[in-house]
Parts: structure tokens; C-alpha cells; sequence
């Protein structure tokens, strides 16, 4: 069979789901090529998209065409054969060194604003896939690293592996003494992600406690925006990120249905913070995003 393959999001960063269908496809004797202006007989073309604001492309195609991804339906899962298979075929995206890795997949959380307990369901440890043959370093892309009930057996396999980690979801609610002494064991190539989405819930004294086993330059916060939050409760966020030595940086929300984008106000916030020479530099009210406006103007009545 001919294969074709579309990267809906762009090649920003690679496609998981892609490389698994690539690999599969090619064990089992097919062409796999991306599909690109020049017209290909193809027998069946993958389209995959992650995120619902990206556009689609709605190239016509004279066969088979299969949408998946959470960007087309939260609920598109892998053929069984495939989800199942470890194979990964890192020559789709060769401009990137570095392997992608799920410990787990689901979450024990059920956040009102995420879909990954709708999508994956109950947190549940999976295999490792096949590393990047190239690889420099790892990304760990499980949504609660921790929550794994079989996190112990991931520290051993990333030991193991001896290159350096990025880890994108750890839930400092969670984090105790015997995990950061783990985390500290790793070759961390950026600082450890965590966040602070519910602002009824104040971390401060959480936050506190993992300083004490983590450094805190090795901790990035990530802060939602935009979903029930006010302004003041961004800014104690922030500012409790701050005072810690916690780097914060601000996420606008953006709804599955693409349906509420980010405030001016939001756009603002994200720019200040997430760009440490300006942050460490001036309060927020002081930052001046644009030519005749400062952000004091967001701390009158009118404008909250």
C-alpha cells in the first residue's frame, strides 16, 4: 500500500500518533510518504490534528482518508495493532534529536478545563516506545508523571538511558520527599513543569514545602488564565511564584470547541511574564505592552 501522511498542526514538534502509523506501516511492507503538493497515488491517507484551532487542509483525495487526533474528535483513538505497537519512525521529523516518550497515559485529576481524563480515562502505566536513534535527550510527556502507579520503573528506564530529561507534567499536589529525591537523581535539561490551574486552591504552602528538596530554578509553574480567574488571583499566583524563586509563566485558556480566545488582558499578562527580562524588570501595572497604554489601566473598575 502507498501511504500518506498530513501533519494538520505543522512539524513544530513531532507527531506521536504519526510516527506509530509510519512505523507500523512500514514494518508491515508499505510506502509511507508525507503528502506534499505533488499529487501521490495513494491507497489511504492519515490526517492528523491535535489542536482545534488549527486549520484543516482540505486537500480531496481519491481513496481512503482517516481524521484523527483531538483536534478533529476527543474521542479518535490509534487502530489497536497500532497503539499497541512500540515501533516509532523518527525519520518523519528528522530535524529534531531528541526521543518522545509516555510512562502513562490518562490522569487522576478530572480538571474542568483539560480532556485528558475524557480522552485517555484513569491514569494507566504503557510501555516505553523505540527511542530516537539520534537521540540527545528525552521528552517525557506524561500529563502526571507521579500519578503513575509504576513511576519508579520510569525513573529506571530515564537512569538508564543516562541523557538529559525534560518532564512536562508533574503534580506538585502530590510530590513528597522520596519523589523529589528521584527527580533530583535525573540529567534535567530544563526546569521541572508543574502548575498552578485552580486558583481556589492556594499551593503556597505546597509550593513551599517541594523548595525544600528542589532547587527552585528547576521549577517552571504553569498558570491557566482566562477560566474563572480574576485578575487579583493571577496576580497571587504569580507573585507567590515569584517570591519562591519559581519561574511562572502564564497560560491564556483556549476551550476545545475554539470558541473563547484569550483577552487582550490575557495576551498582556502572558507577554509580561513569560518573558523573564521584562518580568524581572517592572510590576505589571508598570509594563507598557504597546505605545500609549500601560497595564495600571486593567486595575481600574472599569476594566477588570
Amino acid at each position: 500500500m502507498n501511504i500518506g501522511l498530513i501533519d494538520v498542526d505543522g512539524h513544530n514538534f513531532p507527531n506521536f500518533a504519526l510516527m506509530k502509523i509510519s512505523a507500523w506501516h512500514k514494518a508491515h511492507g508499505d510506502n509511507v510518504e508525507w503528502c506534499g503538493d505533488l499529487y501521490w497515488d495513494f491507497d489511504r491517507v492519515y490526517k492528523s490534528k491535535i489542536f482545534t484551532f488549527s486549520p484543516d487542509i482540505d486537500r480531496p483525495f481519491p481513496c481512503e482518508v482517516i481524521c484523527g487526533g483531538t483536534g478533529y474528535d476527543v474521542k479518535s483513538r490509534l487502530p489497536q495493532e497500532i497503539e499497541q505497537s512500540t515501533l516509532m519512525d523518527y525519520s518523519l521529523y528528522p530535524q529534531y534529536d531528541f526521543s518522545i516518550q509516555f510512562f502513562s497515559r490518562g490522569c487522576i485529576r478530572h480538571c474542568p478545563f483539560c480532556l485528558v481524563r475524557e480522552k485517555e480515562g484513569v491514569i494507566h502505566p504503557v510501555h516505553p516506545v523505540q527511542p530516537n536513534p539520534n537521540e540527545k535527550w528525552i521528552e517525557v510527556l506524561d500529563n502526571n508523571f507521579f500519578a503513575n502507579p509504576e513511576w519508579k520503573s520510569a525513573i529506571d528506564y530515564l537512569l538508564h538511558r543516562n541523557k538529559p530529561v525534560n518532564l512536562h507534567g508533574v503534580d506538585v499536589r502530590i510530590m513528597n520527599e522520596e519523589q523529589a529525591y528521584h527527580l533530583n537523581k535525573l540529567r534535567l535539561r530544563k526546569s521541572i513543569h508543574i502548575a498552578w490551574d485552580l486558583p481556589e486552591l492556594d499551593l503556597s504552602d505546597k509550593l513551599m514545602e517541594v523548595t525544600r528538596y528542589i532547587k527552585p530554578y528547576k521549577l517552571m509553574c504553569y498558570i491557566l488564565v482566562g477560566f474563572n480567574s480574576t485578575m487579583e488571583q493571577d496576580l497571587y499566583r504569580i507573585e507567590r511564584c515569584r517570591e519562591l524563586g519559581i519561574k511562572p509563566y502564564v497560560m491564556p485558556y483556549r476551550d476545545y470547541e475554539n470558541k473563547t480566545k484569550p483577552s487582550q488582558y490575557a495576551k498582556d499578562l502572558a507577554q509580561y511574564v513569560n518573558k523573564p527580562m521584562i518580568f524581572r524588570s517592572c510590576k505589571f501595572e508598570d509594563f507598557s505592552p504597546r505605545k500609549g497604554f500601560t497595564c495600571k489601566n486593567y486595575f481600574t473598575h472599569e476594566n477588570k
